[in-house]
């Protein structure tokens, strides 16, 4: 039967809704009907305060909206890609990806100070282990503390005097317009993000046939090589939300790399891992990568 209409599924945050709108304009291009977005709310959307590993992790931004696609509420769900658990729900397919963007990350901080000159004891904002680990790398000196909210918010609690600095990635700050709030920006090599950082999922149900083909038509197939790469990284270290781990994969000249770097729960230990292989064997670098951090860590990343 032919779909007279198409029904997305979005948290209602202003940067989800602008991912969606996103995906709506995609869309747009192959199907010529009706196209809607409903604005579900989110567990991970209703509290903003607590740390998302003791509300239950990451599945708290995406199960109401999986829940509304099995129910056949929706026909498909938007999420950020880094928001979601490795893990597939039973009956869905996350599969169709957007041209990545920015997976960096970025500073702002009070009066534009950049990090390396912030003052002893200055608290920055991060909901991120790895980030924290990662700063600590580089500045012992100064106070990491929890921030949750959306980009909005945060530099909200920034702006009130909460924090000295935050940290946050770039492709919600250049979806949001708020690139003039900049202080610095970290390369890839400087901060490596988590896993599917910049780029926008779309989810569906398996069964779904022809939702699934018309999907095909606007999925950027270099974005699904690399979401599954470093997806698979975690997979294989059964990461959660606490997992203080990058990955980022990059595609050049036919060949990929990946970049890992996993810390202990303390931080004190830090595992890197950096490889190249053929395109078309990413999930092979990305299995044997992820062996590798699992079999050199001990098990120390967990709680």
């Amino acid at each position: 039967m032919k779909k007279d209409k198409i029904i997305i599924g979005s948290r209602g945050s202003k940067l989800a809704l602008i991912y969606a709108e996103k995906v709506k304009k995609e869309l747009g291009k192959e199907f010529l009907k009706k196209i809607e977005i409903k604005k579900i709310l989110t567990s991970g959307d209703e509290n903003q305060k607590d740390r998302l590993s003791n509300l239950g992790g990451k599945g708290l931004f995406s199960k109401k909206i999986e829940n509304e696609l099995i129910n056949n509420h929706i026909d498909i769900a938007v999420h950020a890609l880094k928001d979601m658990p490795s893990i597939e729900t039973e009956g869905l397919i996350t599969n169709f990806f957007l041209k990545r963007n920015s997976p960096n990350e970025i500073l702002i901080s009070k009066s534009n100070i950049k990090f390396e000159d912030l003052k002893p004891n200055s608290i920055i904002g991060t909901s991120s282990y790895r980030r924290e680990f990662q700063l600590k790398q580089k500045r012992t000196d100064l106070n990491y503390k929890l921030i949750r909210g959306n980009v909005d918010t945060r530099i909200k609690k920034l702006e009130s005097g909460e924090y000295d600095a935050i940290l946050l990635s770039k492709a919600g700050i250049d979806a949001l317009g708020f690139n003039e709030k900049i202080t610095q920006e970290f390369n890839v090599d400087e901060l490596i993000p988590c896993a599917g950082q910049g780029i926008i999922a779309i989810q569906c149900r398996d069964n779904d046939n022809e939702m699934k083909n018309i999907l095909e038509k606007i999925n950027n197939e270099d974005s699904r090589i690399l979401a599954n790469t470093e997806r698979e990284v975690l997979k294989i270290l059964e990461g959660d939300c606490d997992t203080a781990i990058g990955v980022y994969a990059k595609i050049k000249n036919e060949k990929i790399n990946l970049k890992t770097e996993l810390f202990s729960v303390d931080g004190n230990e830090r595992y890197f891992i950096t490889e190249s292989d053929e395109k078309k064997s990413f999930l092979n670098l990305s299995k044997n990568i992820g062996e590798r951090l699992k079999s050199q860590s001990k098990g120390s990343y967990k709680k």
